[in-house]
């Protein structure tokens, strides 16, 4: 662990507050990203530490009865699942229809209507910016413990509704000139499972002395990409603050097919072309979906249940508690295609229309399913590109790894997150309705401003500009 003095360098009054202009900060932000080793815990032992951080304290999650639940009960009249206190979340149904085909169905939903903050403080460190990362366990993800941001807490907990421990660090995203900001936008959460969720991302650079805490380690830019490459180790949330970093600019990576304009021209015609219709409702007014004892159910076993779980953990703020989550079915495929036009990288994006999303339609990987939702179907009812990322041959998957969803909401909810390589012949010209080819800096610009890149391209971009997927 990091001593005080290397942890921090002299400050001369309020001279480290200066500002500074964007292509300073992205300088210093690409040699962190260079620095494949940082002043704290080297690469390889990081894993270890999480494993270590484990067995030090007690970590358990059992499935329960909703009867179980305590706190959490059906209310008489909806058969919404709430907490007593009327705060942290709570499942109702929602009956959603969209355009063109004219889909419509209904389906469990989480609402929860207040703004969490997820943030990673950051520091210069022998002239470096390493990031403040914690251990955190949540009692969705397969293996428990994954490093997070810094914070990474809804209001709820912050403002103690739990009547827990305080949230360490907090007051460096809360309290105005704790520190320089980085990077402070709304940002959506996955737009299938929540009703209009947002989180706020920030990263905050610290001008004062910073001690990391037990469960919390420095690391740079690079050393994160390192470990984006590995299964289950990065956890959604720190993925989604990496993609709100400015670490690249379309000046850096050459002319994209379209310009800036022409595609938030193309994003506001998908947005207006699009019909969506979507309407909250009372859990037990949900079509297709059977409650038992134990769990929700789609009656054909498809896409997800609800379930209820038993939590202990010892270096939470609240040591134990209990909680529904959300069980997907199945793995998970999302997957960017990626070919260079006119020799800068492209990436094709989806404008995907999710019904718990704030306006419509975001920016979505190329293909985000969960296979086994679409087997019965015919091929031309399968998503776009589905059988092509599936059939992709070793050698044009120029990045692959699991990663998990939420933790804190859903259980065992991992996708296998790819990046393909193709070739002109494989994506037909002009793309499809809802496609599009974008680089990776527009990418990088939009997501800047809130609800325009959804969360799990957010992590696939985060693996691009980080250095975790090979150039």
């Amino acid at each position: 662990m990091l001593s005080k003095v290397a942890m921090s360098r002299p400050l001369v009054g309020r001279e480290m507050l200066r500002p500074r202009d964007e292509n300073e900060t992205q300088a210093r932000l690409a040699v962190s990203v260079a620095a494949r080793e940082g002043a704290g815990l080297r690469t390889e032992d990081v894993t270890g530490w999480l494993d270590a951080c484990a067995a030090t304290h007690r970590f358990r999650v059992d499935r329960i009865p909703f009867a179980g639940l305590g706190d959490w009960s059906f209310d008489a009249d909806t058969g919404n699942l709430r907490h007593r206190s009327g705060r942290f979340f709570s499942v109702e149904g929602l009956r959603v229809s969209v355009d063109e085909v004219v889909q419509t169905w209904s389906q469990p939903i989480i609402r929860q209507p207040e703004i969490g903050v997820l943030g990673i403080l950051v520091k210069e460190i022998d002239g470096v910016l390493h990031c403040l990362m914690q251990a955190k366990m949540e009692p969705g993800n397969p293996n428990l413990l994954q490093l997070s941001p810094t914070v990474q807490a809804t209001r709820s907990n912050y403002t103690g509704v739990h009547g827990g421990s305080q949230v360490r660090y907090l007051e460096y995203f809360t309290e105005p000139g704790r520190g320089r900001v980085l990077a402070d936008v709304l940002q959506s959460e996955h737009g299938s499972w929540f009703h209009c969720k947002s989180n706020r991302n920030m990263v905050v650079e610290a001008t004062d002395d910073v001690t990391p805490a037990d469960g919390f380690c420095w690391l740079t830019l690079g050393q994160i990409a390192e470990l984006l490459r590995r299964d289950h180790v990065v956890n959604m949330d720190a993925r989604t603050v990496l993609a709100c970093l400015p670490l690249t600019t379309q000046q850096q990576e050459g002319r994209a097919l379209l310009t800036d304009a022409e595609l938030l021209s193309w994003i506001t015609g998908e947005r207006s072309r699009r019909a969506l219709s979507v309407e909250r409702i009372p859990l037990s007014d949900v079509d297709g979906w059977v409650r038992g004892p134990d769990s929700i159910r789609h009656e054909q076993g498809r896409y997800f249940s609800v379930v209820a779980v038993s939590v202990v953990a010892g270096n939470r703020e609240v040591a134990t508690w209990r909680q529904p989550l959300f069980e997907p079915h199945g793995t998970g495929v999302t997957a960017f295609l990626r070919r260079e036009i006119s020799g800068v990288p492209h990436v094709l994006v989806n404008a995907k229309v999710e019904g718990g999303l704030l306006d419509t339609l975001e920016l979505a990987p190329t293909v985000q399913c969960t296979p086994e939702n679409y087997a019965h179907l015919p091929a031309a009812q399968r998503p776009g590109f589905l059988d092509l990322v599936l059939t992709a041959e070793p050698h044009r998957r120029r990045y692959e790894a699991l990663h998990s969803e939420e933790g804190g909401r859903f259980l065992n909810a991992t996708s296998r997150y790819l990046i393909i390589d193709v070739t002109d012949d494989d994506v037909p010209h002009p793309c499809p309705p809802g496609f599009q080819w974008v680089t990776p800096a527009q990418l990088g610009t939009l997501v800047r401003h809130g609800h325009y890149v959804n969360v799990q391209a957010r992590t696939l971009l985060a693996c691009l500009t980080t250095g975790a997927v090979e150039p």
